[in-house]
């Protein structure tokens, strides 16, 4: 009998210990802010935050390095000290470095066509990406698409040189060429385009003969507001060539990505993906 009620008494205060002991619990969370509205409060809150850093972050990393920067969607002229012109293509940036001897551009994102003022004494050079394009007189334009880099000429003459032994020796393009660089990969594309057809971005074009769905992806969602995010590396490495317009960039993607076995889904205004169909 004995036995029996120390059992039972034992069973009562083991279940009231835990009673206890979560009620304390329950009182240290409440303390701290922690009620179970409040922790899902935190939990939505933060991955806010953490969506708009991703979002947002890189544009505040780009802001504290560019003297001129685009925003989505956003194309602009810039007339540089040197009476040349850079039209700024959208969630595009240009930092300067102007000197006696030299006039250096830095592409820190996006593209850019750039009509140069002819100086002898100083070379026009753009960097992006280890690549170098330099030119004394010509108008040409500069990408970097997801760390493709890509150089065409309209007119003139550019010394296009990459730190890399493919093309560190230079070479030089002349009107309506272009080449293209994956650093990635090491490979190297060329090619020429029709008078008109360079930096046909400027009237709401995309020119892509053969080019990787990557850079295509890239370029266009400069235009398609929030993030794109491609969930199949597979897609991006696969070729298309076409004509893409750009007044609706979401169709643009899907013509783009199509016939790579991809599909595109707007999931919110913040976040597009591209994943296989």
């Amino acid at each position: 009998q004995h036995e029996q009620n120390w059992a039972r008494v034992s069973a009562i205060h083991g279940a009231s210990g835990l009673i206890l002991t979560e009620e304390r619990r329950r009182e240290r969370r409440e303390s701290l802010g922690l009620t179970r509205r409040n922790f899902m409060v935190g939990v939505v809150a933060a991955m806010g935050a953490g969506l708009a850093a991703y979002t947002f972050g890189p544009d505040f990393v780009l802001q504290a390095r560019a003297d001129h920067m685009t925003a989505k969607g956003e194309t602009r002229r810039i007339g540089l000290p040197d009476g040349s012109v850079a039209t700024l293509g959208p969630e595009s940036a240009i930092a300067l470095g102007y000197g006696e001897d030299r006039r250096t551009i830095d592409l820190l994102a996006g593209m850019s066509f750039f009509e140069v003022v002819s100086d002898a004494n100083r070379p026009f050079s753009v960097l992006s990406g280890g690549l170098s394009a330099t030119a004394l007189g010509t108008a040409f334009d500069v990408s970097n698409d997801s760390g493709i880099l890509t150089v065409s000429v309209d007119h003139g003459l550019v010394d296009v040189r990459v730190a890399a032994p493919v093309l560190e020796g230079g070479e030089k393009l002349g009107d309506g060429q272009w080449i293209s660089f994956d650093p990635s990969s090491g490979g190297i594309d060329r090619g020429r385009r029709e008078s008109g057809q360079v930096a046909a971005w400027r009237d709401n074009l995309i020119i892509a003969e053969k080019e990787a769905v990557s850079a295509l992806v890239a370029r266009i969602s400069r235009w398609v507001p929030g993030r794109v995010v491609m969930a199949d590396p597979a897609i991006g490495r696969q070729r298309v060539s076409g004509i893409f317009d750009l007044n609706d960039p979401i169709r643009a993607l899907q013509a783009v990505v199509h016939p790579a076995g991809g599909r595109v889904r707007r999931i919110s205004s913040l976040i597009t993906v591209i994943s296989p169909i």
